[in-house]
C-alpha cells in the first residue's frame, strides 16, 4: 500500500499540476458536505479540490473549504465567463479550471492572479494558448477527444505543453495518462461515488482518495 502523507498547511504553488497526481472534480449538491468531503480527500493525500460551479451551493462550498480546511487547495471548475471567474475568486478559489477557452475568458483568468487550467481538446487550441504563453492546460473531454494516445502524439511537436486530462478518466486508465511526460495530473470524480456521498461515508472517500494518490 502506498503511504499517505500527513496533512499539513497547503503549499503555495503556481502550478495546479504539481499539487497531486489526481485532481478530484467535486460536484457539491449540499454545501454541508463540503468540509467533511474535503477533509477526507486531504486525509487520502489529495490536497487540491476542484469544486465545479454547476450547483447553487458551489460558491458556499468553496468558501467553507477555504475557511475550515486550510490543508486543502480549493479551486473552481466549470469556469466559463468573466463573471464566474470573479465569483470564484471572490469566494476564495485558489485556482481556476475551464472546460474550454476563449480570448475573453483567457484575459479574465489571467487578470485573476490565481493559477488556471484553460480547457483544450485539439492541437490547434493547444498551439493558440502556447502563443499566449500558457503552458499548462486541461485536456477535455479526455477519452472522447483521443485519450492517452492523442496526448502522447502531442508530446513530440508540442513538448512545452503540459496537461491535466479530465473526462472519462478512471483508475483503470489513469496510469496510462500519468506515464506520459506531458501529463502532470489527471482529473476525475471516481473517489467520490454518489452512494458514498449520499451516505456521508467519508471513510470510504478517504480510502478511495488514498488509492488514487498511489496511482503514480
Amino acid at each position: 500500500m502506498s503511504p499517505t502523507p500527513t496533512p499539513s498547511p497547503a503549499p503555495v504553488t503556481d502550478s495546479v499540476l504539481e499539487l497531486a497526481p489526481v485532481l478530484p472534480v467535486v460536484v457539491v449538491d449540499d454545501p454541508a458536505d463540503a468540509v467533511p468531503m474535503a477533509r477526507a480527500l486531504v486525509a487520502g493525500g489529495l490536497r487540491a479540490v476542484e469544486v465545479t460551479l454547476r450547483t447553487a451551493g458551489a460558491l458556499e462550498a468553496i468558501r467553507a473549504i477555504g475557511a475550515e480546511v486550510p490543508e486543502a487547495v480549493v479551486g473552481a471548475g466549470t469556469v466559463v465567463s468573466p463573471e464566474t471567474v470573479d465569483a470564484a475568486v471572490g469566494a476564495g478559489a485558489r485556482f481556476l479550471v475551464s472546460p474550454a477557452c476563449t480570448e475573453t475568458l483567457l484575459v479574465s483568468m489571467r487578470a485573476s492572479a490565481v493559477p488556471f487550467l484553460p480547457g483544450v481538446s485539439t492541437a490547434s487550441e493547444v498551439l493558440a494558448l502556447l502563443e499566449h504563453g500558457v503552458r499548462e492546460m486541461k485536456f477535455f473531454p479526455a477519452e472522447a477527444a483521443g485519450g492517452a494516445p492523442y496526448l502522447k502524439s502531442l508530446a513530440g511537436p508540442l513538448p512545452q505543453a503540459r496537461f491535466c486530462p479530465t473526462g472519462g478518466v478512471s483508475p483503470a486508465n489513469a496510469p496510462a495518462y500519468l506515464a506520459l511526460p506531458n501529463v502532470g495530473c489527471v482529473g476525475g470524480s471516481w473517489m467520490l461515488p454518489a452512494d458514498a456521498v449520499a451516505a456521508k461515508d467519508w471513510d470510504r472517500v478517504e480510502r478511495l482518495a488514498r488509492e488514487a494518490f498511489g496511482l503514480r
